[in-house]
Order: C-alpha cells, then sequence, then structure tokens
C-alpha cells in the first residue's frame, strides 16, 4: 500500500492549499481516514478525521473551521482543504487510516510565512 501526499507549497498566512492523498494497491472504503501533520521538533499529530461513510468527520481544535477534510471513493482519494492558514500551521503533512494502519509516505511540506 502507498500513500501519496500532494498538494503542500508556500503560502502567505491568511491563504490557502488543498491537499491530496492518493493510495494504491488498496482500496480506502473500508477506511476511517486522517490527516496528520509533524511540525519541526513535535510529534506528528492527528488534524482531521473523516468515517469512512463520510457521515463522521472530527478536527483538532486549532484547526477546525479552517480546514475541511473530505474523500472520493471513485479517486480512491481524501483531501484537506485548508483556509486562513497560519504560520504554526507549517508542517509536514500524512495521510493514512484512522489507526495508522498504513506505511507512512513522505507527506507534503506546508509552509506558511507570516
Amino acid at each position: 500500500v502507498q500513500l501519496q501526499a500532494f498538494g503542500g507549497g508556500v503560502v502567505q498566512a491568511g491563504g490557502s492549499l488543498r491537499l491530496s492523498c492518493v493510495a494504491s494497491g488498496t482500496n480506502l472504503r473500508p477506511y476511517g481516514m486522517a490527516w496528520y501533520r509533524q511540525a519541526p521538533g513535535k510529534q506528528r499529530e492527528s488534524v482531521a478525521i473523516i468515517s469512512f461513510n463520510n457521515a463522521i468527520k472530527n478536527y483538532a481544535a486549532d484547526v477546525k473551521g479552517r480546514f475541511t477534510i473530505t474523500r472520493s471513493s471513485a479517486n480512491n482519494a481524501v483531501y484537506l482543504q485548508m483556509d486562513n492558514l497560519k504560520p504554526e500551521d507549517t508542517a509536514v503533512y500524512y495521510c493514512n487510516s484512522q489507526n495508522g494502519a498504513f506505511n507512512w509516505g513522505q507527506g507534503t511540506l506546508v509552509t506558511v510565512s507570516s
């Protein structure tokens, strides 16, 4: 199973980015999926979770109202729309199942400048 995250980049505070995560080697449909991030010198943390059937979405307190997680069965993909970005959102972003069952990919770097 490979999870490839992309869409990161450098953006000014207040800007937006849309991250994508495409899976190969497995069908994501049965899995709750999540976006995680790891900032320099910090542990990896979950920022958004979506249930297997889209019925439930949960967000970390510091991104709620700014980030939106979605998924597409047709594309076997998970997305993260990030709006009103802040410098503290700077991190490498990864996707994985809700319990981290898959191999972690390289992630995609998001840098927010002030």
